[in-house]
């Protein structure tokens, strides 16, 4: 995948939270970012929550053991520009690895519906690994606390019931 142009750099965040809110089957999700003046709240779709918090996951657990425990250097600073607030969908994130300051950079792109890519959204920010760590359980915490899953075909069962298609829905289950 090619680079993309990043248009509002963060630098090193100074919290990283991921929320959702509503009922299981009808959840919104979304990382709220604050870097010095700037405050973003990326929302995202509950299967790109839940991809991130993998990826962390399994990067972190690929690093030595002295490595997760090394403290990690700032790259950047804070936004230290205008006071900035940004609210968007984002449908695309890249993740990548500085063992040199023991960060991951997260860059997120907002969903383009239409043509033109100049107006939309996109920010990049630092994370040290312990932060990262968090975020990633936080993440799949969150993603993990919906509906139930069917034990026969894997999809979601909603509290009125499930009628599964593995049983060609002569069977009925209900959520406890």
């Amino acid at each position: 995948m090619e680079q993309r142009q990043v248009k509002y750099p963060l630098g090193s965040l100074s919290s990283v939270e991921a929320k959702s809110f509503g009922e299981p089957g009808n959840r919104t999700f979304h990382l709220v970012l604050e870097a010095g003046q700037a405050h973003c709240t990326l929302w995202l779709e509950k299967e790109l929550l839940f991809q991130l918090g993998l990826r962390i996951q399994a990067e972190i657990q690929q690093l030595p053991s002295e490595e997760r425990e090394r403290p990690s250097r700032p790259v950047e600073g804070e936004w230290s520009d205008r006071p900035l607030s940004l609210d968007f969908k984002a449908g695309q994130m890249s993740l990548s690895y500085s063992a040199e300051n023991n960060s991951f950079e997260l860059a997120a792109y907002e969903s383009e519906d239409d043509e033109s890519s100049e107006d939309a959204s996109s920010v990049s920010f630092w994370i040290p690994t312990d932060q990262a760590a968090v975020l990633a359980e936080e993440a799949l915490r969150i993603c993990a606390a919906g509906r139930p899953r069917c034990f026969l075909c894997g999809l979601p069962m909603n509290p009125e019931g499930h009628v599964c298609p593995r049983s060609n829905g002569h069977v009925v289950f209900e959520v406890d």
